[in-house]
């Protein structure tokens, strides 16, 4: 609990700072970059969670990946400030947050649309055209081909899933016909 408490502070600040400046895409950029270093290799990970590395030393280790990844100067000082908190650990979850909050301050939502056959352009056009219609905000689909489905589709949008697939019709029509 603390550490979601953690991280919505420090992404709810980084919002901020972004939104002042028309940065918070090129923010979640970089961090998705910097969430994406981390989770991949366990010894950076591990190196950040060693006591017997100084803090300098640590601040070292995250100003050559700052370099490397040529990030904002924003950015770099609030990796930077992690390191200073000893709050490295939580990246992934304030990555995970800022993009909620982020998303949430420039009205984006981003639904997963399953369908049991690739649709085309025209076909995920239509169907982000009318969830931007239903919920007044922006759509940035991600399309699943899922072969369980006979066909129809399945959105899922957070916690509220539209099933209008043919399966779930079918069980419908059975249970209609099965009440009488």
């Amino acid at each position: 609990m603390i550490n979601n408490t953690l991280a919505k502070r420090y992404a709810k600040a980084l919002v901020q700072l972004g939104s002042e400046g028309g940065l918070i895409d090129r923010f979640r950029d970089e961090l998705a970059t910097f969430d994406g270093i981390f989770s991949a290799n366990n010894e950076l990970r591990a190196a950040f969670a060693d006591p017997a590395l100084t803090q300098d030393q640590k601040k070292n280790i995250m100003k050559e990946l700052i370099g490397k990844v040529a990030c904002s100067e924003l950015v770099g000082n609030f990796l930077m400030l992690l390191v200073d908190k000893s709050r490295v650990a939580f990246l992934g979850q304030i990555v995970q947050t800022y993009e909620k909050l982020a998303d949430e301050f420039s009205g984006v939502i981003r639904p997963v649309i399953k369908t049991a056959f690739p649709l085309d352009d025209s076909q995920i056009s239509a169907i982000q055209d009318a969830l931007e219609k239903k919920t007044g905000k922006k759509v940035v689909a991600q399309m699943v081909v899922d072969t369980t489905l006979l066909g129809g589709v399945v959105t899922q949008i957070g916690d509220i899933a539209y099933d209008n697939s043919v399966k779930t019709q079918l069980k419908r029509i059975k249970d209609i016909l099965q009440k009488g």
